[in-house]
């Protein structure tokens, strides 16, 4: 069976459009089920098309439309399963349609097609004696429409996306807020690795181009470095500095020219000099060098882009773009001219990639995850990313175009409004003080003049410093790099996170690979398995806090009172080691943990006992409470930081944080929304910790609310079913007082 799937998926894949694709499919059914007919409806508009049939009337394929509230085939989108029937003719269900000639079939077996929750069309087959289906003939039809449920998707989508003056709206993950509306650049699309091996016939025509591009690449490499370097982002210029000294010539690009003076093409010496090395490093025990493997990869990939499509890497444009492409690296991103660039759309990548983290540093607006993004030729289309919504809109007609612009236009003028308020303090109508604070990763993430009206920063991520490194910063690396951070916010709080790598967010050169990674080695569980990380991130951070004193030290995914304890032991260390080797007492820094998991709601009383403060993160206490993956497209409607039973978790935290004199922030993104940001303050807590860009619109709400009337609406929101009936309430209550919140 899996044979003949693969056959009927290759076929289906090689097909010259959408139309024969389906052909193929209906005739390659047909043949490996030994049936008389197959055809297939697809769903548009709420009527199923006849698409394509082998053994019905030809004639009647694009012409017959059954609606799903009719016959046998609009059952079975109904109920969204197979319908076996020994004689179809027979069931109450059952309508003709004599264009299409099928009186003479009995039997009949429709399975519907789906494709992320959505149904796609409906896959038959038929014959002319009277019989059921066998289960096995079933459970074949089953995984066969399910199995080509995704190349029928990406299909359409390529279908329609080109299609002259017709507007296709894409859907991905948000991972960088905002709107934009420019044209499309698509870089690297089709551009792999796996390059053809050709011999060449001009060898040292062949040596030249390689030069040039290893060149231009170690060019574009030093440009970047330095322009990050001028902007004193070192956790940046790393990653460029590392890719140049592979360009070397004892290093890649030596071998990249020894390959050329053997007889192959230039692009053929990148490509098998670089996999070469790949397949090399890939099957070292070290972590550390298992994972060169992925630089390889990304300069490889670089010198082929210049020998491949040398003029989109001048970046020389007019106007303002949005990139496309594959999966986007901060490399990439970072080689637009920051004017030029108006947004970024990827296939593949998370919200915690590279690039997002990048995209969000930068404000520029970004969404990852559009599935088949590249089978469409986006190549100068005019495009709408809304990446508040995670869309992308391809075509947009001359009217959606202006309501976008309209929106930009509506969403600059209040964002003027929100900032002239920035320097007047978040208190609310009836005199209550909200305290809001700023996350950071990047340093260009605080260098800014909303984050200077912030009351601190509430949630520094080290982990992000560590991403953008080709290896694990060293000590010195690290009291630089936190004493700029100190530094950024004179005289205020500054709360550093050790680091929380794992789950989603992974290191290049220490990878982690597990079945279910959100609940594996993540957090303080991987700095206790390496206490000598964890030490020298310490000692760094009390070095750079030195004389300051605004140092506050944050655990990341503490499940068990004995990961505070041994993480406090380690504290403990650093800081009597520092005070040795200073030769003086110095003050020890306050510290806390991140409460995310669920079992230390429960447990609040016995961490008062050992930390200083506690800092809620929303979104995983959110996954976990809710059981649901929230990188995950399958299951992320489900996630809802709104859902009653976990404003009820947090309403205790609050609670019990006060009880026992402990103090409480909260850093996750339901910090960051005006709605969410209100019910926080309701239950009590006054320290919200947020992206600098929500800081003004949160200041500006919080100031015109009153927090007697937030405790009376929360009392009643606890109460009600879902975070769906949550919302609805708390924008009625909003829209009541004139105060715009979305």
């Amino acid at each position: 069976m899996l044979t003949t799937l693969k056959k009927i998926s290759q076929s289906m894949a090689a097909a010259a459009n959408y139309e024969q694709a389906l052909k193929v499919l209906v005739t390659g059914t047909k043949e490996a089920m030994l049936t008389q007919c197959c055809s297939i409806f697809i769903l548009e508009n709420q009527k199923l098309v006849l698409s394509a049939t082998d053994g019905l009337q030809k004639s009647a394929v694009g012409k017959v439309k059954v609606p799903v509230s009719e016959g046998l085939i609009g059952l079975t989108v109904q109920r969204e399963e197979p319908l076996n029937l020994a004689n179809a003719q027979s069931h109450p269900n059952f309508k003709g349609y004599p264009e299409v000639m099928e009186e003479d079939y009995k039997a009949l077996l429709s399975v519907p097609i789906i494709h992320r929750k959505q149904v796609l069309g409906v896959i038959t087959v038929q014959q002319q004696q009277s019989r059921q289906f066998t289960e096995n003939e079933e459970a074949f039809l089953v995984t066969l429409a399910a199995q080509v449920s995704l190349a029928i998707g990406g299909l359409q989508q390529k279908e329609k996306v080109n299609k002259k003056r017709s507007l296709v709206i894409l859907q991905g993950l948000s991972a960088s807020s905002g709107i934009a509306i420019a044209p499309a650049v698509v870089m690297g699309g089709q551009i792999t690795l796996e390059q053809q091996d050709e011999v060449s016939n001009d060898t040292n025509f062949e040596y030249e181009r390689l030069h040039l591009a290893i060149t231009q690449t170690r060019t574009m490499l030093d440009e970047l470095a330095q322009r990050f370097d001028q902007a004193q982002q070192q956790d940046l210029v790393s990653i460029f500095s590392a890719l140049q000294l592979l360009l070397d010539d004892n290093s890649l690009g030596g071998e990249f020219e020894k390959e050329v003076q053997l007889g192959w093409k230039a692009e053929s010496a990148v490509s098998r000099v670089s996999l070469r090395f790949i397949k090399q490093f890939s099957e070292m025990e070290d972590p550390y060098l298992k994972e060169r493997a992925n630089d390889v990869r990304d300069l490889g990939q670089r010198v082929l882009r210049h020998l491949i499509e040398p003029n989109r890497l001048q970046m020389e444009f007019d106007e303002p773009v949005i990139l496309v492409t594959r999966d986007a690296d901060a490399t990439i991103l970072a080689e637009f001219p920051q004017d030029k660039l108006a947004g970024i759309v990827t296939e593949f990548g998370g919200v915690n990639s590279h690039a997002s983290i990048m995209a969000r540093a930068l404000g520029i607006p970004a969404v990852v995850g559009v599935d088949k993004l590249l089978l469409a030729d986006l190549t100068d289309k005019k495009l709408i990313l809304n990446a508040h919504r995670g869309m992308l809109l391809v075509s947009p007609t001359r009217s959606v175009v202006k309501e976008y612009q309209a929106l930009i236009k509506a969403e600059r003028a209040q964002e003027r409004r929100y900032r002239k308020e920035m320097s007047e303090p978040t208190v609310t109508l009836d005199g209550h003080k909200a305290n809001l604070y700023v996350n950071a990763g990047l340093l260009g993430g605080i260098q800014n003049e909303v984050v200077n009206e912030a009351d601190g920063i509430g949630l520094y991520r080290t982990e992000v410093a560590f991403m953008l490194q080709p290896h694990f910063p060293s000590e010195i690396e690290q009291i630089k790099l936190y004493a700029e951070v100190l530094q950024s916010m004179p005289n205020r709080p500054v709360v550093m996170r050790t680091l929380d790598v794992g789950g989603d967010k992974a290191l290049p050169y220490f990878p982690i690979n597990e079945v279910n990674p959100c609940l594996g080695w993540r957090g303080i569980r991987l700095s206790l398995d390496h206490p000598d990380l964890l030490l020298i991130q310490l000692r760094a951070m009390i070095q750079a806090d030195h004389g300051q004193q605004q140092l506050q030290i944050l655990l990341p995914m503490v499940s068990q009172l004995d990961e505070i304890d041994r993480a406090l032991g380690y504290i403990n260390k650093a800081h009597q080691e520092i005070e040795s080797e200073l030769d003086k007492s110095i003050p020890k820094p306050k510290v806390g943990v991140m409460i995310e998991v669920p079992s230390l709601v429960y447990q609040l009383d016995q961490v008062a006992q050992r930390v200083d403060f506690v800092s809620v993160g929303s979104n995983d206490l959110t996954q976990y409470l809710l059981a649901v993956d929230r990188n995950n497209p399958r299951v992320s409607e489900l996630y809802d930081s709104y859902h009653p039973g976990v404003l009820r978790a947090l309403q205790r935290i609050m609670l019990d944080c006060r009880q026992h004199q402990l103090d409480v922030s909260v850093c996750g993104e339901l910090a960051s929304e005006p709605m969410g940001a209100a019910l926080l303050l309701a239950m009590g807590c006054n320290k919200l910790s947020m992206n600098h860009g929500n800081i003004p619109k949160v200041n500006y709400v919080l100031r015109r609310v009153k927090l007697s009337e937030l405790k009376q609406i929360l009392s009643k929101l606890l109460s009600l079913d879902s975070g769906l009936d949550v919302r609805t309430s708390l924008e009625s209550y909003f829209e009541q007082q004139n105060i715009k919140v979305s």
